[in-house]
């Protein structure tokens, strides 16, 4: 596991590079393919010409789902996908704001008020706030890949059947 929220993987594909995008579409929320309105989507999110942006379908909110970002590029005998999976921005800015606030809160109780307790309570709320965003961000993240590479890698029919309403 990294200590980072947020991954990278390069994924090869048989399906060509339209192929790998259509069957992406057809699956996504706001980009489905006309004429399979019985599809249930299993992705929100927008997959264009070159790539996508997607996020699983969940049916209670949260916070630390991962985004995949993605870019194909084509190749002779398939395609190539290059896929990061990161927080959503907001999640990413309210991690890095109460990280700084609680470092900033701990760094005054250390060196300006000679409070060690103080700073060791902040200190150490700032490390499991970390600590439980990647956790969060991991325990969502492999659902995700699962799912993205079933989509990628079965072939039509059995995607289709497996997730209709």
């Amino acid at each position: 596991m990294n200590w980072l929220p947020f991954g990278r993987e390069t994924l090869v594909s048989a399906l060509s590079k339209e192929e790998l995008l259509e069957r992406l579409a057809t699956v996504t929320r706001g980009t489905r393919a006309e004429g399979l309105p019985e599809l249930r989507p299993l992705f929100y999110g927008q997959v264009g010409e070159h790539g996508f942006r997607i996020s699983r379908v969940i049916d209670k909110g949260d916070n630390f789902l991962p985004l995949l970002l993605g870019k194909v590029e084509a190749t002779p005998r398939g395609s190539i996908l290059f896929v990061r999976y990161q927080l959503f921005s907001t999640t990413r800015f309210f991690l890095w704001f109460w990280t700084g606030i609680l470092l900033g809160f701990s760094l005054f109780f250390f060196l300006g008020s000679q409070q060690f307790l103080q700073g060791g309570v902040c200190l150490s709320l700032m490390g499991l706030n970390y600590v439980l965003a990647v956790f969060f961000f991991y325990r969502q993240l492999l659902p995700s890949k699962k799912l993205f590479q079933e989509v990628i890698n079965f072939p039509p029919s059995s995607v289709e059947s497996s997730h209709k309403l």
